[in-house]
């Protein structure tokens, strides 16, 4: 089982993916988690990726991209795997299709939570109202609309892309978290029936 999900902050990314990992044994891969597991091992490229981040610039595209091709290779991915924060843009999602067909690999569905976007700005406003101070600075609506913004920029392209791959699939992320976990599940049972046949 081989997934992406999007979704904006707020959006339940992490509890859903979270379910599916243990659904499925699954592992969660996060790109800021790889970067620095390549790094701490010394691989050549994580040495390369250490170079870039000790002088303070972003990871380029190729060698995030071969990062990701390394780590989805290791052995407790065989099973599948949940993509966290990539890809961003169309040309990393390009590249990951390149990485998967040279594993002779492919994507089974990208999940979409939908949400609104109005509503995610009610409950952190009113979460902040409720804890008064004792709230992280960026947990602001303010910081919230400013990262849906980046968000949209970013994403709404990639959103299109997997559309037009026929992967991409939506899911209500404003029900609660049980509704949207099986409304995966029957999203996943059609992309791999076998999965589900359970007696």
């Amino acid at each position: 089982m081989r997934l992406i999900l999007l979704g904006p902050p707020g959006a339940g990314k992490g509890t859903q993916a979270k379910k599916l990992m243990e659904a499925h044994a699954i592992q969660q891969l996060s790109t800021g988690d790889m970067l620095r597991a390549a790094v701490k091992a010394e691989t050549p490229i994580g040495l390369k990726a250490k170079d870039i981040m000790v002088r303070g610039d972003l990871v380029p595209d190729d060698v995030v991209n071969q990062i990701v091709a390394e780590r989805i290779g290791d052995p407790d991915c065989s099973n599948g795997f949940i993509l966290d924060g990539f890809p961003r843009t169309v040309a990393q999602a390009e590249a990951l299709e390149a990485i998967l067909a040279e594993k002779q690999l492919e994507l089974d569905a990208v999940i979409e939570l939908q949400v609104d976007e109005e509503a995610l700005a009610s409950r952190v406003e009113k979460r902040r109202q409720e804890s008064g101070d004792a709230v992280r600075e960026d947990d602001t609506v303010e910081a919230l609309r400013h990262r849906l913004k980046v968000y949209r920029d970013q994403t709404a392209p990639l959103i299109e892309h997997y559309r037009g791959t026929g992967k991409l699939r939506s899911v209500d992320g404003m029900q609660d978290i049980e509704t949207v976990t099986a409304n995966i599940a029957a999203i996943l049972g059609e992309a791999r029936p076998q999965l589900y046949a359970t007696g």
